[in-house]
């Protein structure tokens, strides 16, 4: 368990803010046992997985989840799928196919009164037009493996020099690659009792404007969620609301793929460009100290303001109003969907123990002490083994609690992953 300086805080001018969280790295794992780790507080960037300590932070991180079954959109979402569907399509596609395939009375009212969020997500699209005439647009979303290419990087370099300023000689392809190509996840296809088809694995969901690319959404597709990882877009489309086209999008892939849940990342109450996350409901955020999912409700967003670590017991009983947001910042809010999770480099050399510390959620310490460590499977270059027969320990006398040796190590990562994933795991030290 590592500390570091807080990327928010130090953006808001206080750099001596400092965070901790646990971290482990993974080569391969399944799309089931990520989920399982997202439900305990877990996050990645590209093979890097982190799970913060919200009761040790300054600016605690959350998991929310929205119901795509229950979600309606508000009106100014609405609002801008419209927009943007107008833009697509041009003024002349509409008044000439309306002439071509006039709607009745009845359907023209239906329209009117009802938004279904599948159908007019794709309204615009090409497969979904009726020719002719011909749109003054030409515009596609694809759902593509999360490889490496000249176009996506030239999309990624562009929305990081423009939208988050950063200097030119710190956009790297390298870079871009570790953090949005790398996942670990493997991609497969399951199939329901029913015939459904659900992909899962990482992807890139990909805008194309005019057979241009514009937009990336990079997506983590689970068995139960549709977890957003990074939302990224060419300047040049910024102008029609991308975060939110982009976040509703998803939904709609969450309802249409039969996810259910959008997990739209890590909520920070204390960073301004996350509260555009609120827009978006029914939510259920995580308690971290026992894992169960929790309805946001006024009284918990009251809590928020309080800051420090959320205790949910008392925000249930605690009566207040929502928090009010900053007009000037809207935009921003709905159009920056950045986890800044720190790298390697940046975390500082001051480790403690896990167990030593009072992240929420681990389980009891006589669990702890009592699972059985010897037989995690460990890999080695010619196999895999009992981690009793890699790290011979039979004759140690270890207390686990406060040592970094090998048994303390296992003994952090299966209190961090949880007693009922650590079974899913192997340790590859392969590489060390």
């Amino acid at each position: 368990m590592s500390s570091s300086t807080c990327g928010y805080c130090r953006r808001n001018g206080n750099g001596q803010s400092q965070r901790r969280s646990y971290y482990t790295r993974s080569l391969s794992m399944s799309p089931s046992c990520y989920q399982a780790l997202v439900d305990r507080s877990w996050r990645r960037s590209g093979t890097l997985l982190y799970r913060p300590n919200q009761r040790d932070a300054c600016c605690p991180h959350y998991t929310l989840r929205v119901d795509s079954a229950l979600f309606r959109p508000t009106r100014d979402q609405r609002q801008t799928i419209n927009r943007f569907n107008r833009f697509v399509v041009g003024d002349a596609y509409v008044k000439e196919a309306a002439r071509l395939y006039p709607k009745s009375r009845e359907q023209a009212r239906q329209r009117n009164t009802d938004f279904h969020l599948t159908e007019r997500i794709r309204e615009s699209e090409n497969q979904s037009l009726k020719h002719p005439p011909e749109p003054a647009h030409s515009f596609e979303v694809t759902l593509e493996p999360d490889d490496f290419t000249e176009e996506k990087y030239a999309v990624y370099a562009n929305y990081q020099r423009i939208v988050h300023q950063e200097p030119s000689s710190e956009i790297t392809r390298s870079g871009f690659e570790k953090f949005l190509c790398n996942s670990p996840l493997k991609r497969e296809t399951v199939i329901a009792s029913d015939g459904h088809e659900k992909r899962l694995g990482s992807y890139h969901q990909c805008y194309r404007l005019d057979g241009r690319l514009v937009a990336i959404g990079v997506l983590d597709l689970l068995p139960h969620a549709v977890s957003s990882v990074y939302f990224l877009y060419h300047e040049s489309i910024h102008s029609w609301g991308p975060g939110k086209l982009g976040a509703l999008r998803e939904m709609a892939l969450a309802i249409e793929g039969r996810y259910r849940w959008w997990y739209p990342g890590f909520y920070i109450h204390t960073c301004p460009k996350m509260r555009y996350k609120m827009d978006y409901s029914p939510q259920q955020i995580l308690n971290p100290d026992n894992m169960q999912w929790v309805e946001v409700s006024k009284q918990i967003l009251a809590k928020f303001d309080e800051h420090g670590y959320l205790d949910f017991s008392r925000a249930s009983n605690n009566q207040g109003a929502p928090p009010k947001r900053n007009p000037d910042d809207a935009f921003a809010d709905n159009e920056n969907k950045v986890d800044d999770v720190e790298s390697g480099s940046d975390r500082n050399s001051g480790y403690i123990s896990l167990l030593d510390s009072n992240m929420p959620g681990l389980p009891p310490m006589d669990a702890i002490m009592s699972y059985d460590y010897d037989n995690i499977p460990v890999r080695l270059r010619t196999g895999i083994f009992s981690a009793v027969d890699v790290f011979q320990w039979q004759d140690e006398e270890e207390d686990i609690r406060h040592s970094a040796g090998p048994r303390g190590q296992l003994a952090q990562m299966a209190a961090a992953v949880g007693h009922d994933v650590m079974p899913q795991l192997c340790l590859d030290i392969r590489r060390v």
